[in-house]
Order: C-alpha cells, then sequence, then structure tokens
C-alpha cells in the first residue's frame, strides 16, 4: 500500500489519496454517463485513475488548468489518462497512454496560491481514438470499454480474500497509514471496486498499475494485483525489520551522544576540546606553509571532513594523518647551496683520498649550478666493489655542497608500494620511503643515497625497479605521483646517487637513466695512505686511544694490507685495524703504557701468521700452469689455469665450477692448437693419444667470463710442448679462432691484483693499453706490460 497516498502534498502536477465514496453502489452506477463526441483530457503525471476512486489532486500545467475548468463548466466530465513518463514536464500526445478513465470532478477549489485543486471521481474506462485538439488543451474521441461482471465461483471468492488479507497485513506493517483503513478494507463487498481501490493504493510503478487498468479480464486483473501484494508484504516486512534495528542503533548513538557532549562540556571547563585544539594547530601550520594550489585546496577539504567527522570513527585518523604528511612536507623549501668551488674540493679530498674521477664530476656539477643558478640534478651512479666508500662519499658530496644527507638502503627490497607509497585507506599505509626521507630531512633539495640499487628485488607484490623509473628520470621526476599523499610532488632539485656493486643486476631501463661512474679497487699504496689518514685515527677513538701516543709504521701498514688482507676496498683492512687496537687497548688499561711504535713482529702476535703469501704467484714449476687475472664482485683476483696431459683418446675434461663462456674458451683454445700443431712444434698424432684435463683451482667458488682465453691457451700449449711458463708472469684477454687477442674489462682491478701478488710482467689486448693508462703510475710501478694482438705474441713472451 502507498504510505504516502493518504496525506496531500500540492506538487506540480499532482499527489492523490483514495478516498471511499460514501455509498459503495456508486462504484457501479456508471452505466448511465453519456459520453460526448469528444472530451477533454487530463493527463495525470504519476498516478492512475481507477473507476470508482475518488482522487483529490493538484493542478499546475496550464493546459490541465484549462482542460478542468472547460470540464466543470459544461457537463463535468474528463478523460483521465496517465503519462507514460511521469518526468516529460511538457507531454503530447505519443507521451500518453492509449487507456483511461472517464471521471467526473466532484468539486473544484481554487487555492489561495493561484493553483488549483479538484476532486474528481473515476467512472468508466475508455480507450482513446483520437485526438481532436491539442490547444488550449487536449481533446479527444473515446469509446468506452465494458466491465466484465466479477464471477460468483469460489476460486475468485478465495482471490478477493487473498487481496483483502494481503492489504490488511500491509496497512498493520505500515505505521503511516491510517488504522482507518483496515475498517475501510474490510467493509468493501464489491470485488470489482476492492480490486479498483487496492490498485490505487498500491505503492508499485506507474506502469504496474497501467496494466492493472488495462486488463480485461477481471480475473487476471485480481491475479496481477495479487503478485503485487505479495511482493509488497515482503518488503513491507523487510523494511518493519530494519527500521526496528536502525531504532535500537539510534537508541545506542544517541546515547553516546549524550555521553559525548557530557564529555565536550568537562573539557572545556578543564580548558578545551583536544581535538579542536589540534584542527586549529594544522590551521596555523597550514598559513605558514608555501605549496601550490592544488596542495592547498586538497588540505582545505581534508580540514573540512575532519571538522563534520567525530574523532572516534575510524577515518579520522586515516584524514588526521594525511593531512599530518602533508605539513610535515618541505613544499619548495630548499637549502642554500654552497658554490665555493675550492672548499668543496677541500671537503671531498679532507674525506676520500684518491677518487680523482669521482671528485672532478661533482667539482664540475657544482661549477655549472654556480654559472646557472640552477639546473635538474643528475642521477649518479657509483660502481665498485664493497668497501671502498661508496656510500660515504655521498655524505661527503651533501657536506661540499652544503646539502642535507638522507640515505635509503634499497638491498633486499621487494615491494613497490615502499617506493610509491600505500593507498591511505589500507590498515598501515605509509607514504613511498622517498617522501619519507624527504619529510625527514625537512629539505625539497638533500643529497638522497640510493644504497645498494643492484639488489632491489621483484616478486609478486610488484617490481620496484620499475616504480623507481620515475623518481630517477629527470624529466619525469618533477611531478612524482606517491599513492599515498595523491598529490604531485617536485623531486628534480634533489641529488640522487645510487650505489651498486654490480650494474650487470641493474634493469636495462633503469641503468638508462644513470649516469654510471665506476670505482675501481685501491692499490696498495692507497690503502696504506687511507689506513694512517682516516682509519687508524677512527679505530683509536672507537677504542679510547685518542689520547694515546704511539704511531703504527707504513711498513707494517703495508705488511696488514698485503698478508693479512684480499680485497679491494678497505673494510677488512678497518677490521684488522681493531683488532690491534683492542689489543693494545689491553696493554694499556694493564700497564698504564704501550709501546710507542708497533712493528712487524707485534703485528704478528696481534694478528697471528699471515693469512695470504703472495710466493705461490710467482712462479710456476711446470709445465701446463699458468696464471691468469679475474675480476669478481670485491675486486681483482689472481688464479690459476692447470693443465695436464693422460693416455687416452684425446677427450677434453674440465673442471673448477666453470660456466659456459669459460668453457667454450677452453675448446676454443684448444681447437686452435690443433689447427696449429705443427707451427706450435707439437706432434699432432698427440691429440689423438692423449686427455687433456684443464682445472681451475678453488672448485667451490663459481667462475666465468671470457678473459681466461688467453691463459687456457698458454697453459695447453705449455702442457703440450712440455715448456715451462716464465715466473712472475700473469695474463688476461680472449681468445679467438683466428688466434687474434681480444680486449676485456676490469683492468684496474686486474693489474692491481697482479701488483698485490707480487708479479712482475702482465700480458694484455692491446687495445687495452688505454685503460692501464689511466691507473696511477705510483701504484703499478714495478710492472712490466706486454700488449699483444696474436697468440703467437702472448707464447713466445710467456713461454721459456
Amino acid at each position: 500500500m502507498n504510505e504516502s497516498n493518504f496525506f496531500l502534498k500540492p506538487e506540480d502536477e499532482m499527489d492523490f489519496i483514495p478516498i471511499i465514496p460514501l455509498n459503495e453502489h456508486e462504484a457501479d452506477d456508471s452505466s448511465e454517463i453519456e459520453i460526448p463526441s469528444d472530451i477533454p483530457v487530463l493527463p495525470l503525471r504519476n498516478t492512475v485513475l481507477f473507476p470508482g476512486v475518488v482522487l483529490p489532486i493538484t493542478v499546475g500545467r496550464d493546459k490541465s488548468i484549462k482542460a478542468v475548468n472547460e470540464a466543470y463548466k459544461a457537463d463535468k466530465l474528463v478523460g483521465v489518462l496517465a503519462q507514460k513518463d511521469s518526468n516529460i514536464e511538457d507531454p503530447g500526445t505519443a507521451d500518453l497512454e492509449s487507456i483511461g478513465t472517464i471521471a467526473k470532478i466532484v468539486k473544484l477549489i481554487k487555492m489561495p496560491d493561484g493553483g488549483t485543486t479538484v476532486i474528481i471521481q473515476g467512472k468508466r474506462r475508455f480507450r482513446l481514438t483520437e485526438f481532436t485538439a491539442e490547444d488550449p488543451f487536449f481533446r479527444a474521441r473515446v469509446e468506452l470499454i465494458e466491465e466484465q461482471a466479477a464471477p460468483e465461483d469460489e476460486n475468485f471468492a478465495a482471490y478477493v480474500a487473498n487481496i483483502k488479507d494481503l492489504a490488511t497485513q500491509i496497512i498493520q506493517l505500515s505505521p503511516n497509514i491510517p488504522s482507518e483503513a483496515a475498517i475501510i478494507l474490510k467493509n468493501i463487498e464489491h470485488p470489482a471496486f476492492l480490486i479498483h481501490f487496492v490498485s490505487s493504493n498500491l505503492n508499485t510503478e506507474l506502469g504496474e498499475k497501467q496494466l492493472l487498468l488495462q486488463s480485461n479480464d477481471i480475473r487476471e486483473r485480481a491475479d496481477l494485483l495479487l503478485q503485487l501484494l505479495q511482493r509488497e508484504l515482503q518488503f513491507a516486512e523487510l523494511k518493519n525489520k530494519l527500521t526496528n534495528k536502525t531504532k535500537t542503533e539510534l537508541d545506542k548513538q544517541q546515547r553516546e551522544y549524550f555521553l559525548q557532549q557530557q564529555m565536550k562540556s568537562i573539557k572545556e571547563e578543564l580548558g578545551g576540546d583536544t581535538n579542536e585544539l589540534e584542527l586549529k594547530e594544522l590551521k596555523k601550520k597550514a598559513e605558514q606553509k608555501k605549496w601550490s594550489a592544488a596542495a592547498k585546496e586538497v588540505f582545505k577539504k581534508g580540514i573540512e571532513k575532519l571538522e563534520r567527522m567525530h574523532p572516534s570513527t575510524p577515518d579520522y585518523s586515516v584524514v588526521y594523518n594525511h593531512l599530518d604528511l602533508m605539513l610535515d612536507l618541505p613544499w619548495e623549501q630548499y637549502t642554500d647551496d654552497s658554490y665555493d668551488l675550492a672548499h668543496a674540493k677541500e671537503v671531498l679530498d679532507h674525506d676520500h683520498y684518491g677518487m680523482d674521477k669521482i671528485k672532478e664530476r661533482i667539482i664540475e656539477y657544482i661549477a655549472v649550478l654556480k654559472l646557472k643558478g640552477d639546473m635538474k640534478s643528475p642521477i649518479l651512479c657509483f660502481v665498485g666493489p664493497p668497501g671502498i666508500g661508496k656510500t660515504s662519499l655521498g655524505r661527503s658530496i651533501a657536506s661540499a655542497i652544503g646539502r642535507k644527507y638522507v640515505r635509503l638502503s634499497l638491498g633486499g627490497l621487494h615491494d613497490e608500494s615502499e617506493i610509491r607509497g600505500h593507498r591511505k585507506t589500507y590498515i598501515g599505509a605509509m607514504p613511498g620511503r622517498i617522501l619519507q626521507s624527504i619529510r625527514k630531512v625537512k629539505s625539497s633539495n638533500p643529497v638522497l643515497i640510493l644504497d645498494e640499487i643492484d639488489k632491489v628485488g621483484a616478486d609478486h607484490r610488484g617490481d620496484p625497479s620499475s616504480a623507481l623509473l620515475e623518481v630517477l628520470d629527470p624529466e619525469q621526476n618533477n611531478s612524482f605521483y606517491d599513492n599515498y599523499l595523491e598529490l604531485e610532488y617536485d623531486l628534480s632539485k634533489v641529488l640522487f646517487i645510487a650505489t651498486a656493486n654490480n650494474i650487470n643486476n641493474i634493469q636495462p631501463a633503469l641503468r638508462d637513466r644513470l649516469e654510471i661512474i665506476d670505482l675501481s679497487g685501491y692499490a696498495i699504496e692507497e690503502k696504506v695512505e687511507i689506513a694512517k689518514r682516516h682509519l687508524v685515527p677512527k679505530q683509536k677513538e672507537a677504542h679510547g686511544l685518542a689520547k694515546v701516543n704511539f704511531r703504527i709504521s707504513d711498513k707494517v701498514l703495508e705488511k696488514v694490507v698485503e698478508d693479512y688482507t684480499r680485497e679491494s676496498g678497505v673494510r677488512e683492512l678497518d677490521r684488522q685495524l681493531a683488532s690491534i687496537m683492542r689489543s693494545q687497548a689491553k696493554e694499556f688499561a694493564m700497564n698504564g703504557k704501550v709501546k710507542p711504535t708497533l712493528n712487524v713482529a707485534d703485528v704478528e702476535q696481534i694478528l697471528g701468521k699471515p693469512r695470504y703469501s703472495n710466493e705461490i704467484y710467482k712462479s710456476a714449476a711446470m709445465p701446463g700452469v699458468a696464471v691468469g687475472l679475474a675480476w669478481t664482485y670485491v675486486g681483482g683476483d689472481i688464479l690459476f689455469i692447470e693443465t695436464t696431459l693422460s693416455e687416452g683418446k684425446g677427450e677434453l675434461r674440465l673442471t673448477g665450477n666453470l660456466g659456459n663462456v669459460m668453457k667454450e674458451s677452453a675448446s676454443t683454445a684448444l681447437t686452435y692448437i690443433q689447427a696449429n700443431a705443427r707451427k706450435l712444434g707439437i706432434d699432432p698424432e698427440i691429440f689423438q693419444k692423449k686427455n687433456i684435463h684443464i682445472h681451475v683451482p678453488e672448485g667451490a667458488v663459481p667462475k666465468d667470463g671470457p678473459s681466461a682465453g688467453i691463459t687456457m691457451m698458454t697453459a695447453l700449449t705449455s702442457a703440450f710442448t712440455g715448456r715451462k711458463i716464465k715466473p712472475y708472469v700473469a695474463m688476461t684477454g680472449e681468445i679467438t679462432l683466428r688466434g687474434q687477442v681480444l680486449p676485456v674489462g676490469g683492468i684496474k682491478e686486474k693489474v692491481l691484483a697482479a701488483k698485490r701478488a707480487g708479479l712482475k710482467e702482465v700480458i694484455l689486448c692491446w687495445q687495452n693499453e688505454k685503460d692501464v693508462a689511466e691507473i696511477d703510475e705510483g701504484f703499478i710501478k714495478g710492472l712490466n706490460f706486454h700488449y699483444v694482438k696474436t697468440m703467437q705474441q702472448v707464447l713466445d713472451i710467456a713461454l721459456n
């Protein structure tokens, strides 16, 4: 039942109230009415008029007012048609239904506001034949529809009884329907009028009511009405259930509201509401911020949302934390760069020994900044072995140019949200670590170290390397978008410095955005100087010996470097010096004094026997053993290539945990020797009678790369010819089947490894001469270099 139908609410067109006639039989006295040749038509926007039902309607449209006035002056009959679409303000003939109800105007009332209210009673259904006029109002020819008499069988009587029962239940479940409606229903005995009355009051769509009106078979009409009543009863039961539940919740909320109001009064007595004070503080901070119009607008909307929300709601903390982040971020706050090139060079030289290439690059950056005043910061990437000072160099750069410093470790990072941030609606959501770092240093142009960028992982949670593409692109990072902040943030003034051990592990697209600066390992002389300037003072301070006078000579430091460390950096050297300082601290604590100068014997007593010896590298006592040079992620190293022949059928066996490239180098070397056997003084028959075994010691360590090609060739030739390889000789280079020697990488690390091992001669490809030229002459003093183009030249130099 339509609850609103019992209250008149004048609108543009009409609302209605079904009214029961005083005499029920008035519903059936319409057979005698005479219909004129054409009749005024009144369109109804939001209801359908049924025969016998009385409706008060508010008429507002000009056409409708004219039609009602004309009909009232004449025979008071008007044709009532429902609109197909109630949203149409000015309907045409095509917008009206074709079946409607002849109505008699019972009363016409002029309202004080100028509107017109008419009370009409439905008489007979009609079918529209044609419209005869549209202006000044609709007129049409109609034909009456014969009404079918109500069946008197028990089946139809059951329909009528069910309709009464369902309608009564709906009235009882609907508090807005007067209880008198149930009494009226009970007293209606005429089946057709009962169906029309209930249909008129039914809370259903206009189209379904029109179907009820159009149905000629009264049994079908009753069946359709019964279905609609069943649906409305279910809806009324559900609505009643929800209303009771909502009432209970509202009672609880009213109680909480009352308690909150009491608490608010108590807080005001004690000095004010904490939440209001917090919001005032946020607004005060916002007034001092220099940020974009977009950020200002977002903050304003957030504050307005907080003011409408209760502090106990979960969303309150989400919005508050977001606004707090916006206030903490240093929008357009920059530190002043220092353009003093001399000072910058002094700082870099003081903090780091060597590294001339990097220092020169930083000085160039400051020089351009000084001339231009502003520039997009480059994305520098320091690549080199561990322990050579890549990270600490970033701190020195920040100090040199007067910027704040922040370090972000990316090692083992898997989640893309760590870079871009989480959606702020998630539980535990946070901004990305880039913005967290900016927030921490309170500056939008810090030096930000992206440590271990080559160790970023990727899994089902995303690919952080791809997320870094936007961060590390000078053309894009001026509008970096963080998922938590939900605003663009300018990172173009940040000086990003990435560090990596192996450039091959960096995603190619990310590597393209980086300016790669290679950091090679330190020579012995550099390590001694670093120990004197930095490591020894640091360890003395760390062990409480800063005021104790004793010294460690260069000779002793050199022994520690050569005999107790085997690395490109200085991390292990730092640990060995820490061991020496602990021994000195114990000595001073027990005796109150230490020796003024430590000698070599003291170092051996403290650190034990030397861990490494260069003697094994200085000579090869038998044919078939050659010394190669290798690059590792911790720097350069020396390796043996051992070859031996045994009785067999010419099989080649390779051991030592070799990779595919290294195995191919061995096969290439053997094929070249077989093809040039006579030229090399080797009997070709030997290849069918001897098995060849090539082994590279330290079998547990994986080895790969083309650099061992000429070393394998030399070792094989030595084994087949029986000629020993000269002592103190090392070599590195790639070989081809034509006997050409090709250049390889990592030359500085390999040459310094040869120097550490005490070797005297190094054989390299002629194209690697430029790499040797970049090494400080003092670091390779005593090494003799041979630059070759062919394998024959290698053999002439290496074999006795």
